[in-house]
């Protein structure tokens, strides 16, 4: 892989960038949002309370398929691997699960219950969060959120049937230095392994569900902009929360791409990477991964996120008529990089 090299470039235009950035941003959100009521179903305290002897536990499996009746169906079949009505075999399965020590399952299960032991804080962010998009889209409903422990199968994912359901395997972040994620996980995957992270990736995950992509082309471009979006809108219903920690950034990454957005944007512009639709092309600048390819081993990844993002918050500024709810439903890409006037 070719390793190309970013120069920062100290220069009048950095000054111009930096003011820039310093611009008052839009307000759309009353100060003091009325928090909505967001339901967390605790099927991992449950599962965990169950005995551990295999022939006990088939007497009591019942009352979780009677407790859980949405989640513990998928939970057997999809994160166990076994047919929800197969239950000694599932009764099996979990009493291992429950006692294993050698793959850290025990430990790791004993140290979800204690880390998410009080879960009030993550109930009132995405309760702010909810609120706000609700004023944004009064009709939308309030999905819910459902913890698990997955044995390092599921991290956060949604389930459709009659209402969308989140369901967040918090076994999956309980911290970037949790020394059982060196055998399941890339190093890169770490820092987003957090308590910290999961209001972000619920609202994330609930965006990209709830605002589809209407372009026509399937353009970097097109990508770039609608990821934006969804980054510009996360941003705003997640207040509490710096830019970096919403892009799912550490602060130097964020920081880098700050430094270096004027020689990003010309590199992309260069090699004529905003019109391609070649999957390695969007894949390099869209997906998670330890770096850009397309730009710089230096880089963190995802930058096309990032560009858009930056796009969109240039679109809204010079666009003050334009509201949050007409920004997700503009489909023209082209129109908001060329009403956007950006030029880092």
């Amino acid at each position: 892989m070719k390793n190309r090299q970013i120069y920062i470039v100290v220069s009048a235009l950095c000054l111009v960038t930096m003011l820039g950035s310093c611009r008052k941003e839009r307000q759309f959100f009353p100060k003091n949002i009325q928090p909505e009521q967001v339901n967390i179903l605790r099927f991992d305290s449950a599962l965990l309370s169950l005995p551990t002897d295999s022939t006990t536990m088939l007497q009591e499996i019942g009352s979780l398929y009677e407790q859980f009746p949405v989640m513990t169906p998928v939970f057997a079949e999809d994160i166990v691997g076994i047919d929800r009505d197969d239950t000694a075999s599932l009764c099996w399965a979990l009493s291992h699960f429950l006692t294993d020590t050698l793959f850290g399952f025990a430990q790791t299960n004993k140290r979800e219950q204690e880390l998410f032991a009080d879960v009030s804080d993550i109930r009132l962010q995405l309760g702010k969060s909810f609120g706000r998009l609700r004023i944004i889209y009064p009709d939308y409903t309030i999905p819910d959120i459902y913890f698990i422990v997955s044995g390092f199968n599921a991290g956060l994912f949604l389930m459709d049937g009659d209402a969308v359901v989140v369901v967040v395997g918090a076994d999956m972040y309980l911290g970037s230095d949790y020394p059982y994620y060196n055998r399941v996980v890339y190093e890169y995957q770490k820092k987003n392994m957090r308590r910290e992270c999961i209001a972000g990736d619920v609202i994330s995950a609930v965006l990209y569900n709830t605002i589809p992509y209407t372009s026509k082309h399937n353009r970097l471009l097109d990508n770039m902009i609608y990821r934006g979006k969804i980054m510009y809108l996360a941003s705003h219903l997640l207040q509490e929360e710096s830019k970096w920690q919403v892009m799912g950034y550490s602060q130097e990454e964020w920081q880098w791409c700050e430094r270096n957005e004027t020689a990003i944007w010309r590199l992309m512009l260069d090699k004529q990477d905003l019109f391609k639709t070649e999957t390695i092309v969007l894949t390099s600048y869209l997906n998670d991964g330890p770096f850009t390819s397309e730009i710089s081993q230096e880089s963190p990844a995802r930058l096309g996120t990032w560009i858009g993002w930056r796009i969109v918050e240039q679109y809204m500024q010079h666009n003050k008529d334009v509201s949050l709810a007409e920004l997700m439903a503009e489909g023209d890409a082209q129109k908001v990089l060329e009403k956007s006037g950006y030029r880092p």
